[in-house]
């Protein structure tokens, strides 16, 4: 009998949004309760991530919120103090994981142990997902400028077309959730794919 050894698991703060975080996407945060200064501080100081997860239950502030199990890492890429005196960041998601356990300190920082997922194989776009290209390129020119210098081989990878069509199509946050969740990138631009005629005007 072969036994597999399961993925050692990985402590990491996590930080519970009413948003999620795609691989390869950038998250804005500005930064104000002391869990969260803590937690920049710890990142910045070891070069290490916090976790995103989606919030199930809860707020952004206050009590700790009820997150979803599976999440995205965010590396800090820049942070500025904004005229108001607040802490902003600038973060990139990286690997996606899943939250074994959790535990709250006692400042109210959320940790968790969490198991990394592997990246998605490169995939070349199925020919009838061409559309989706299309639309992707239509979406970053009015609301996504960063990615305006994507090199045309990234529009030919179905995982960064996926996960750049759930970040800026107007889905909910739930169906960015499912999106997030999805192993195949096929399998996700199939159902997002499914999702547009909800957006096309009459």
């Amino acid at each position: 009998m072969v036994v597999h050894a399961q993925p050692p698991l990985v402590e990491i703060p996590l930080f519970p949004l009413g948003s999620v975080l795609f691989p390869g996407g950038q998250l804005q945060l500005r930064i104000f309760e002391p869990r969260y200064l803590d937690l920049v501080r710890e990142c910045t100081r070891h070069g290490t991530g916090f976790g995103v997860c989606l919030i199930l239950e809860g707020r952004e502030t206050g009590e700790p919120a009820v997150p979803a199990a599976i999440g995205t890492i965010a590396r800090i890429s820049d942070f500025h103090r904004d005229d108001d005196g607040l802490l902003g960041i600038v973060a990139e998601g990286g690997s996606r994981f899943q939250v074994v356990r959790s535990r709250v300190r006692s400042d109210g920082l959320l940790r968790g142990d969490v198991e990394l997922w592997p990246g998605e194989p490169a995939q070349p776009v199925p020919v009838e997902f061409a559309l989706l290209q299309t639309i992707l390129e239509r979406l970053i020119e009015t609301m996504a400028p960063h990615w305006r210098d994507a090199p045309r081989s990234a529009y030919d990878d179905a995982s960064w077309l996926g996960f750049r069509l759930a970040e800026l199509l107007p889905l909910d946050t739930g169906e960015q959730q499912r999106m997030l969740e999805l192993h195949d990138p096929a399998q996700r631009l199939a159902e997002l794919r499914d999702i547009l005629p909800r957006f096309q005007k009459p």
